[in-house]
């Protein structure tokens, strides 16, 4: 039986990999289940599936959630703190860790897994943003295996030949791949007049066309910035430059990205926008397992249509392929700049056109090092963070 841990079980894609688990008893184990705040949710999801440890990264939502399970049959052991998260994730127990932990708090628990050498489905694309090369090379060095999660990585790894898996490498050339096609819905403001973005809230940002995500993914999907973080993290995952993607709008989302190879071939993936369906490849791979996702219906599904994205509706995407090109600790400034400017803007302190505006201002100034260790990144991390607080509060006087 594989033993499971699930980093950000309350999330989006934490919900749906317990459901793809719970249709597999026979096969699959919940060693544990961790949340960052989200101590009710965590209980509910504790009573179901009996996992060894929960843990929540708040100290206080911990100690709300032992007294919620105290007195009860409970066996399940509650721990807080970002070590605990460490532990549980690189735990000897442990077989395969799902990293759905959103943003860079995911990084250190995702790196202990990989460093463990944890079959690791990867969702946060953060943590190969931040630190891709540290990250591919100790899955190199421990044996980790790398199963991409997000649907449209988890489609080009379906259209590519690869039998061991990304950690063994992958040349695209000696594949004879000419270039990378991941598509992208375009979101909530794919055809808004540009002159209303200033103005959008954040329920209207939130509020995605096809995928039911999260607040923080959902906005980066409405800028784009979801799909340069996707860039960035497939130059990672597939060995790759940035003139080696190609970014598609396809509005349906039911082709999930495409590989063009030398002598003409086009191999897409494709199915319904629903997260079950790459979550229960990983888990299954290389063999296939029930997902409970609908059969897609091509007829239903009709018309499929594609366009180039347009950069002046989506600056997040450029300022993305621009700090993959510069490289170093570009894309950890970046994306720092971004977690900070978009949860502004879910407060209702900065505008949504402001968010590429914070951006492209931190990864204009940020010092760009060699990220030789994790402290490198982290530290980028924490200046990129620290820049884009000034500048939104100071309304960039």
């Amino acid at each position: 039986m594989e033993c499971i841990t699930v980093l950000g079980a309350t999330g989006s894609v934490g919900v749906s990999t317990l459901d793809v688990l719970a249709r597999h008893p026979e096969r699959y184990q919940v060693y544990a289940l961790t949340a960052n705040t989200s101590w009710q949710q965590l209980a509910i999801q504790v009573r179901k599936h009996q996992p060894r440890y929960a843990v929540l990264s708040d100290i206080g939502a911990a100690e709300l959630l032992r007294q919620e399970l105290a007195g009860s049959n409970c066996t399940t052991h509650v721990l807080a703190g970002e070590q605990a998260l460490v532990e549980v994730a690189g735990a000897a127990d442990v077989d395969t860790v799902m990293a759905a932990i959103v943003g860079g708090a995911g990084l250190l628990p995702t790196f202990a897994a990989v460093e463990a050498g944890k079959k690791v489905l990867l969702a946060n694309k953060e943590v190969l943003v931040m630190a891709g090369g540290l990250f591919m090379a100790e899955a190199r060095r421990s044996g980790a295996q790398i199963l991409p999660i997000d649907s449209e990585h988890n489609a080009i790894f379906q259209c590519l030949p690869l039998q061991k898996g990304l950690a063994a490498g992958c040349n695209l050339a000696e594949l004879g791949v000419r270039k990378i096609l991941l598509t992208a819905s375009g979101g909530p403001f794919r055809d808004t007049p540009l002159a209303e973005l200033a103005g959008v809230t954040p329920a209207q940002a939130c509020a995605h066309p096809n995928w039911d995500m999260g607040q923080k993914i959902s906005v980066d999907s409405a800028s784009m910035m979801n799909k340069g973080l996707e860039l960035i993290e497939a130059c990672w995952l597939f060995n790759c430059s940035p003139d080696d993607i190609e970014v598609l709008i396809h509005p349906q989302s039911v082709i999930h990205s495409m590989v063009e190879y030398v002598d003409g071939s086009v191999l897409a993936q494709l199915g319904n926008p629903d997260m079950r369906t790459p979550i229960a490849h990983a888990l299954g791979w290389p063999e296939r397992v029930a997902s409970g996702v609908p059969a897609l219906d091509m007829v239903a599904a009709a018309r499929l249509d594609f366009s180039a994205p347009d950069y002046h509706r989506f600056p997040c995407l450029s300022l993305a392929q621009q700090a993959a090109s510069l490289g170093q600790t570009a894309p950890a400034a970046l994306n720092a700049a971004n977690e900070v400017a978009v949860a502004a803007f879910l407060r209702g302190e900065l505008a949504f056109t402001e968010i590429a505006e914070v951006n492209k201002r931190v990864l204009l100034a940020a010092e760009l090092t060699e990220p030789v260790d994790l402290s490198v990144v982290q530290i980028a991390d924490a200046k990129a963070r620290e820049h884009a607080r000034r500048l939104i509060a100071a309304a960039f006087t």
